[in-house]
């Protein structure tokens, strides 16, 4: 009987143990503003890093943010060495099939940024002849290939986002595409809001594009993956979400 029971508790403790295991969430080790940047300290920071907090909160998860470059983060999730990722990966077809998502958490347009006064629209036509700057292993690189590239001069691939405004900045390339949200940022530093302004944005392809962004996690992890559809429910209904996407945003960018 002392043995049944001495198993029962070392059963239990061993459960609890896994309940508590720290979840590594994934976000890519390049700034992306405002979504998720280092600081001066090196501690990340921004609305994604926010809301990863709030999610794991809210699903009573005990959650990890593991930096990973960007485009090794899908490996880093299907061997283990992470468990989930919440780095504005867009929920696709090509992608799913390879790993699963959690319901979206935002959605938001992809535009055309170039220099100020030069006449360019976010179209195959506006931006014939000219050198395109997109990030690499992003929707946006598949979309441009998709769409721009008979047309365009070159579609110049960077590693980080952050490296194709500086080469647009200088004169490098003539457009970049990118995010809505990330593309407004680097407009309202002074070097963006000197030189560049919005083209608009891209036509959809929900192929391409995706359908928002979902937290990616390994196929078959679906306790998790409830685990997380419940935390993004929670603080889309009980107003974390808004509270957290105040200072960042003039508006929401959930997305229909």
């Amino acid at each position: 009987m002392k043995k049944l029971a001495f198993g029962l508790i070392a059963g239990l403790l061993m459960s609890g143990a896994a309940m508590a295991e720290t979840v590594k969430v994934g976000i890519a080790a390049e700034p992306y503003p405002p979504f998720a940047s280092p600081d001066a300290s090196g501690k990340w920071t921004g609305w994604e890093v926010e809301m990863i907090g709030a999610v794991c909160k809210a699903a009573a998860l005990d959650c990890e943010v593991v930096p990973v470059a960007w485009d090794g983060i899908i490996p880093a999730l299907t061997s283990g060495q992470i468990d989930a990722i919440m780095a504005s990966m867009s929920i696709t077809e090509e992608r799913m099939k390879t790993i699963d998502f959690s319901n979206k958490y935002y959605n938001t347009p992809t535009v055309i940024v170039g220099p100020k006064g030069v006449e360019m629209a976010a179209t195959p036509e506006g931006l014939a002849g000219k050198i395109l700057g997109v990030q690499v292993s992003t929707i946006h690189e598949a979309y441009a290939q998709k769409h721009f590239a008979a047309t365009a001069g070159e579609i110049k691939v960077y590693q980080t986002q952050d490296e194709a405004n500086q080469d647009l900045v200088a004169g490098r390339i003539d457009a970049t595409q990118a995010d809505s949200i990330a593309l407004d940022a680097f407009l309202a530093t002074p070097e963006g809001a000197a030189c560049c302004e919005s083209k608009g944005a891209v036509a959809d392809d929900t192929d391409v594009l995706g359908l928002g962004v979902g937290v990616g996690l390994r196929k078959g992890e679906e306790a998790l993956k409830e685990k997380f559809n419940a935390g993004i429910a929670k603080v889309l209904e009980d107003g974390t979400y808004e509270a957290i996407s105040k200072p960042y945003f003039a508006s929401s960018i959930y997305g229909g």
